[in-house]
């Protein structure tokens, strides 16, 4: 039940993302569409908790210092463009809210912006400097390097789980789960491209 929570959560993330980034047009998504959506994130979101749980259960302890960095760059991600920017804190995010406040939202934000980039691709990218802290852009270069440094996670996370892995599913052979998983996460990525090259209900828009 958490499993498709999460899925479902991440499937309507997509489609509020596209509703915030082309609001200035009218979008309507079919059922193919957002059958696309749904399988890619399925797929995405199960592999890459599987990959993780496993990889934990391997290495245990040992585990979190590599979880918890990679979780810190995800967190301070959006900080260090906001520093190298040189805008200033928005203050009208809220008008009751005090600076203290706002800067209370914004590290509330960016803990949930961080988790849920953890375990898939959030859809939307955090701008700290605009009032709507969302970039409304179709940042193509931050969905590309988000995929490509999740896969090698992932592929590094499956081999240690192959090769160091205790016998967790009875006799199941390791190298068969690891490449199921893989080859699960590689789907994902089909059903995302097939999405943004032949169902994005405003695919002409892009370059």
């Amino acid at each position: 039940f958490s499993l498709i929570s999460v899925t479902y959560g991440a499937t309507l993330c997509n489609m509020l993302a596209i509703q915030i980034k082309y609001d200035e047009y009218k979008i309507r998504l079919g059922p193919l569409e957002v059958l696309c959506i749904t399988i890619w994130r399925t797929l995405e979101i199960t592999s890459r908790l599987v990959i993780l749980v496993l990889f934990s259960a391997t290495l245990k302890l040992k585990a979190v210092p590599f979880l918890l960095l990679n979780f810190l760059i995800i967190l301070f991600e959006p900080w260090v463009k906001f520093w190298r920017s040189g805008a200033q804190m928005p203050n009208n995010i809220e008008k009751n809210f005090s600076r203290v406040g706002t800067l209370v939202v914004l590290i509330s934000i960016t803990v949930l912006y961080a988790g849920i980039n953890f375990s898939c691709w959030s859809a939307l990218q955090l701008k700290l400097a605009d009032r709507d802290l969302v970039d409304k852009g179709q940042n193509w270069g931050h969905m590309g390097l988000h995929y490509s440094v999740r896969f090698v996670e992932n592929v590094v996370m499956v081999l240690v789980f192959n090769f160091f892995g205790v016998k967790v599913l009875l006799d199941y052979c390791h190298s068969l789960i690891a490449l199921q998983l893989i080859i699960a996460y590689l789907i994902s990525i089909g059903f995302m491209l097939l999405f943004f090259q032949y169902l994005h209900p405003l695919r002409s828009l892009f370059t």
